[in-house]
């Protein structure tokens, strides 16, 4: 669906946000955002050179109720354009256009509310994220870039730094996040989370609802025991529950994981069931301006049985980070496939100004990305290669 309910209802909010006749104790508007440019060599046969511009203009206002309440809109835009050089007669050019973010918000001391286009984020995880179900950040990318989705999400914060989130999504079809299966069409997406405070960290527990869509090709020949009603059955729209468990705490060192178990409701799907953990640990060495280490280990599972059998992926992310000077900073990640015997390798130097970022990074990873499904990640870092990045905030 190209213009969603949702996105509308957003719009039109946002729009009765700049021209509000509620009774106000200040105003800001602003507009800000960032430009970039990037060129990227490549040692793989096919696409030895790609240059690309990225825009992201921001407009946002801000006005203060009564009290201590705000009201705030944003609108954003994503327009990108690159050009790959196969060879001296094969030039090729893309470009794309697209709403980024487009969100209404209430906000007071304790309360939250956001309608619209929005990033919806959470979890523990730092690389390898099980509870990546709405966003599909890359750690790698300098931009941080991610599409967002169409929803209502509520948050409430209690005293002792517990807080509860309530979410609605739709208008997502396309997947998002780990999702192999779209979501089925005009169907709303539910549902919330339980975060509280636990000795020196945080535990957390979540949950969500949607139905995804599956073409008939894809099911298995339905079991002998099954009825024949279901066996004639045409419906490609299936249930999934998902539910999770997550937490952080910091003794010194840095404690974290989250599992993730997910349960699609067709007997003929044959992965309709799905299970992923992750655990990670960091820690700051005192050397130099302070080595920073992260290692997480995580492991996916998809079968028939919730908690045996099946496919299973492993990978392991080990990164590196050190501060040189006021000004720069190294950083390497490296993942490593455990069933594939694949190895990613990532560097970056990075420099910082007040407005300017320049990024130069290195990368040699399989011609097929298996980590990442993101425009800036899978496209941007398969093969190996170099690229170098200006980004200009204003």
């Amino acid at each position: 669906m190209l213009y969603p309910i949702l996105k509308a209802a957003a719009l039109l909010l946002a729009s009765a946000l700049f021209f509000s006749p509620l009774p106000l104790s200040s105003q800001v508007f602003d507009f800000h955002g960032l430009v970039s440019g990037w060129a990227t060599v490549s040692g793989e046969k096919g696409t030895p050179f790609q240059a690309g511009l990225r825009w992201l203009p921001a407009f946002s206002l801000v006005k203060t109720l009564r009290g201590e309440s705000l009201l705030d809109a944003e609108l954003s835009v994503n327009a990108r354009g690159s050009v790959n050089i196969h060879s001296s007669d094969d030039i090729r050019t893309d470009g794309k256009i697209r709403l980024y973010r487009g969100q209404a918000r209430f906000s007071s001391p304790r309360f939250e509310a956001r309608l619209g286009l929005q990033k919806i984020s959470f979890g523990s995880a730092a690389f390898l994220r099980p509870l990546m179900w709405f966003d599909r950040l890359d750690p790698r990318d300098p931009l941080q870039i991610t599409d967002g989705v169409y929803g209502l999400l509520l948050r409430y914060y209690f005293l002792n730094n517990a807080n509860v989130w309530l979410w609605g999504l739709y208008g997502n079809e396309d997947p998002k996040g780990w999702e192999f299966l779209p979501t089925a069409t005009k169907r709303p997406e539910l549902g919330g989370r339980i975060q509280t405070p636990l000795g020196k960290g945080e535990l957390a527990l979540s949950y969500h609802h949607r139905r995804a869509t599956v073409a008939e090709r894809e099911l298995l020949s339905p079991p002998p025991q099954l009825s024949s009603s279901f066996a004639s059955s045409n419906s490609t729209a299936i249930p999934e529950n998902r539910y999770a468990l997550d937490g952080k705490w910091d003794f010194g060192v840095g404690v974290w994981f989250e599992a993730v178990v997910i349960r699609q409701h067709n007997e003929r799907l044959p992965y309709a069931r799905q299970r992923s953990f992750v655990i990670g640990v960091d820690y700051t060495f005192g050397l130099g301006n302070g080595l920073h280490v992260l290692w997480e280990y995580f492991e996916y599972t998809s079968g028939a049985n919730t908690w045996s059998g099946g496919q299973q992926a492993r990978f392991l992310a080990v990164s590196l980070a050190h501060p040189i000077g006021i000004l720069d900073n190294l950083t390497g990640i490296l993942y490593y496939d455990r069933e594939n015997r694949d190895v990613y390798t990532f560097f970056r130097w990075q420099r910082t100004y007040d407005r300017w970022n320049f990024h130069l990074m290195a990368f040699w990873n399989p011609k097929r990305f298996q980590i990442y499904g993101t425009e800036a990640g899978a496209n941007m870092f398969a093969g190996k290669g170099i690229q170098v990045m200006a980004v200009f905030h204003y």
